[in-house]
């Protein structure tokens, strides 16, 4: 058995992980099918998602200061109680035919509030189940467990909407919430988390990191160049059977790489972590530069292995190195600027295409998501940040562009 999953408390706490995202991973196919053959308008489903991404980007940083200040397993079993109710209100108004527009609106959008305390309380959950040592084993075995969910849940959920309809699909998602909730609370922390008095606040604390802050910022510029030009223009440029084909080329590069990650030991996982990432521009490249197939769909998967390596490098390191009293805030403020970045990339890209052509568009933002993923490598901090250390390397005034020590 893993080293992490030899202590009960990660068992329960993975078990809970894998049964809500087996049904997170259902929902959205689910609900589009839903929404579109209830309405047949394609600009209700962009509504009903979009109540669910607002309220998330406006809660989120409040989700980060509460999982800090009262104990992260009860937030995760309140928000995972919350969303099997507003799950359950979904598949039951669809199951009765009472389909509306706004009710469902609001379901979405109280997701999405219970969204933006679940993400922060997530991140800084593992440091209170595992040891140090084990935070980059129990991150891989995370990211395994999302990334297969990732590549079976949409394919079972097309499976279930088919045999007994969409709104029973959505209540299986309703029912894996509350299964997650249940386990959730059998989770037991046997230290009392580590607090500090002060800073209190997580703007402050995110401040004073610069490597932090640097990474945080990088990913923000990655993912607004990186994830709108790929949703946007990824499926007319490939078309649609070879769209399918790469999105799995990825899911499994994705999860292969989550695998390698529990075995693979690295003396600086930070600076790795943003040196492979460049990886995920090779799709862009590809697509740019019209590639034949078969080297689009090596492209995508080698993108999934360096989308898995920044990931589990990134949360292992915060997990490492801030102090847990404030990992939950510089969570949210992490994925503030994420969320923020991410539909503001997809919103762009369809009218820079209109004016420049698909192809160039994607080149530049091969470019641009590069170069901000080798950038924060320019500064001493995230070069020289040691895997497994025990405190944050004392702060330096200044940029330091020399070389590596």
């Amino acid at each position: 058995m893993p080293a992490p999953l030899r202590r009960p408390a990660f068992r329960s706490f993975a078990a809970g992980r894998l049964v809500s995202l087996l049904g997170s991973s259902m929902a959205p196919v689910a609900l589009a099918f839903a929404v579109l053959d209830a309405s047949g308008d394609p600009s209700q489903l962009g509504i009903v998602l979009t109540a669910r991404m607002v309220p998330m980007l406006c809660f989120v940083l409040i989700g980060g200061a509460v999982a800090d200040r009262i104990p992260r397993r009860t937030v995760l079993v309140a928000s995972h109680a919350g969303a099997a109710v507003a799950q359950g209100a979904v598949a039951v108004l669809l199951i009765t035919h009472h389909y509306g527009l706004v009710v469902i609106s609001v379901l979405s959008a109280v997701n999405g509030v219970l969204d933006a305390f679940t993400s922060p309380a997530l991140r800084g959950m593992v440091p209170e189940l595992v040891e140090k040592e084990q935070l980059r084993r129990a991150n891989s075995l995370l990211s395994s467990i999302r990334n297969g969910t990732k590549i079976v849940g949409p394919a079972l959920a097309g499976v279930l909407v088919a045999a007994m309809g969409s709104g029973p699909t959505i209540a299986v998602d309703a029912i894996s919430y509350l299964l997650a909730a249940l386990l959730l609370s059998r989770v037991r922390v046997a230290a009392p988390m580590v607090r500090r008095t002060a800073p209190t606040n997580g703007w402050q604390e995110f401040r004073r990191i610069r490597w932090v802050w640097v990474v945080t910022l990088s990913f923000a510029v990655m993912n607004f160049a990186q994830t709108g030009v790929w949703q946007v223009l990824g499926p007319p440029l490939t078309g649609e059977r070879l769209w399918g084909f790469t999105l799995s080329a990825r899911g499994i590069g994705l999860l292969v790489m989550s695998a390698v990650m529990y075995r693979l030991v690295l003396r600086h996982l930070l600076r790795t972590g943003q040196l492979l990432g460049v990886l995920g521009a090779l799709p862009l490249v590809a697509l740019g530069l019209g590639a034949a197939p078969a080297w689009v769909l090596v492209a995508a998967f080698a993108a999934g292995v360096g989308f898995s390596i920044s990931g589990i490098s990134w949360d292992t390191s915060l997990q490492e190195h801030v102090d847990r009293g404030v990992l939950s805030r510089l969570a949210s403020i992490d994925d503030l600027l994420s969320f923020v970045a991410i539909p503001a990339g997809t919103l762009a890209a369809g009218p820079l295409a209109d004016r420049f052509g698909a192809r160039p568009v994607t080149l530049v933002a091969a470019v641009v998501y590069a170069v901000a993923a080798w950038s924060s490598l320019l500064v001493r901090d995230v070069r020289d940040l040691p895997h497994g250390a025990a405190r944050v390397p004392p702060r330096r005034r200044g940029w330091s562009f020399g070389r590596s020590r």
